[in-house]
């Protein structure tokens, strides 16, 4: 930890999408060896995850937002609400645009297996950006001296966005299989689409170094777009098998995060 501590805010980004690529990756391995995932196992992951990031939506995030707001003598609710907003509403947005184009082509006569594969592992992609930038935004942050933002924090919402990506990787790799591609084509492919995550941090992490004064809008959208992306994605997908479960996920991850971010940060 001490050596994380020291080297440059983008290697450090860098290097914890590296982690979420990973994990996505591993999600998607999961074709080589099983046809599809245990639903109680993965609804209590999926529920973990939702409640990591929305606690580090808020302590990691928001919450230095609305102080460095302050310091800066802005109105302190303003940019604050103003990106979580935004934040948001990008996620909505892009996952709509993406309804629409999927929905579609399923109308076409003509759509094949691989027009619907390229769809599919273009919205993982695209749902994935945010993912990237709010890991950056989180580290640059810390950089820049932020009230309120912690070393901790930034690395446990970069495990909690990782541990979401297992099953995303499995959810592109399982149906391209499916679809016919062999398994090593389905592995590659959903492995590939977490490849935007370093490359969206890197983006996040210079925006707030070299422009402080928007880094409160920054850090807000990383935190509208997170818990977009918790309740849009996450939580109803935790629910479709057993509630319990799901629920007692999320309590814990959500726990394990405002303890490791506000006791030991």
């Amino acid at each position: 930890m001490s050596w994380f501590e020291t080297i440059n805010p983008v290697i450090q980004a860098f290097i914890a999408t590296l982690f979420t690529w990973a994990i996505t990756a591993l999600g998607s391995l999961v074709v080589c060896f099983f046809k599809e995932v245990n639903k109680k196992v993965l609804n209590t992951i999926l529920g973990f995850s939702a409640g990591v990031m929305i606690a580090a939506s808020f302590w990691s995030l928001l919450s230095p937002a609305i102080d460095l707001s302050a310091e800066l003598g802005y109105i302190v609710w303003l940019l604050p609400a103003t990106g979580f907003i935004i934040g948001g509403l990008f996620v909505l947005l892009s996952d709509r645009f993406l309804d629409n184009v999927l929905k579609n082509r399923k109308n076409l006569r003509n759509a094949d297996s691989l027009r619907r594969s390229i769809l599919l592992i273009s919205a993982i992609t695209i749902h994935n950006i945010p993912e990237g930038m709010a890991i950056g935004v989180a580290f640059g942050g810390i950089a820049s001296g932020v009230p309120g933002m912690t070393l901790i924090g930034a690395i446990m919402l970069a495990v909690g966005i990782g541990i979401q990506n297992f099953p995303e990787g499995a959810a592109v790799s399982l149906p391209l299989r499916n679809e016919g591609f062999s398994r090593f084509k389905s592995f590659m492919f959903g492995q590939a689409s977490a490849l935007v995550e370093p490359i969206s941090a890197v983006i996040g992490v210079i925006l707030v170094l070299t422009i402080r004064s928007i880094l409160p809008f920054l850090l807000s959208f990383a935190a509208g777009a997170m818990i977009a992306v918790a309740a849009r994605e996450l939580l109803p997908e935790s629910i479709t098998e057993n509630k319990n479960l799901a629920t007692l996920g999320l309590i814990f991850g959500f726990v394990l995060m405002m303890v490791l971010d506000v006791a030991l940060g």
